[in-house]
């Protein structure tokens, strides 16, 4: 038990470094973040090794410190979004990923995650007065300018999680 607890840690934490690290590469070659989504690949892999409480911790995290550590996304209101979004992608995966094949696994939680960000917009819009856009606002604009990145996610993924269990069969074998 202490050993998995120990790899999981270990895992979300490498998960959570390249959430942050990723879209200062993205931006560094001029690519934008909220185009090709560039946090959620590794939140979106993390659902697929670690079990659902980490893959959560995982999706929350990453976008809250990479916001405080490099300023992207912006901390208010997007942070806190992209933290219900992405804690969503990564639960969902993790708990449906024994399930579904990969491509339904990501398309579901997909669609779980933009439903809870969207759900978050309407909280920081109508209970915290937040100026923002309406929630299907945001939706229709997130998905529309995303869609290269779900793209990129729905063939990247699928490769990427091949090579892991080639290299290493334990690796998604046990979450």
């Amino acid at each position: 038990m202490r050993n998995s607890r120990t790899r999981e840690t270990v895992l979300a934490g490498l998960f959570i470094a390249i959430g942050v690290m990723l879209p200062i590469a993205f931006h560094a070659v001029g690519a934008g973040g909220p185009i090709f989504l560039p946090m959620h690949i590794p939140v979106l892999m993390a659902g697929f090794v670690l079990s659902p409480v980490f893959a959560l911790i995982v999706g929350m995290i990453t976008p809250l410190l990479s916001s405080v550590l490099t300023g992207m996304p912006v901390f208010m209101p997007m942070a806190f979004i992209m933290m219900v979004e992405l804690g969503v992608y990564g639960l969902v995966v993790s708990l449906l990923s024994k399930r579904l094949n990969t491509i339904f696994t990501l398309l579901t939680a997909m669609i779980a995650g933009r439903i809870a960000a969207g759900m978050m917009v309407m909280i920081l819009v109508n209970v915290v007065g937040i100026k923002f856009a309406p929630p299907l606002v945001y939706l229709k604009g997130a998905v529309i300018t995303g869609i290269p990145g779900i793209v990129v996610q729905l063939i990247f993924i699928p490769a990427l999680l091949v090579l892991v269990k080639r290299s290493n069969p334990k690796l998604t074998a046990n979450h």
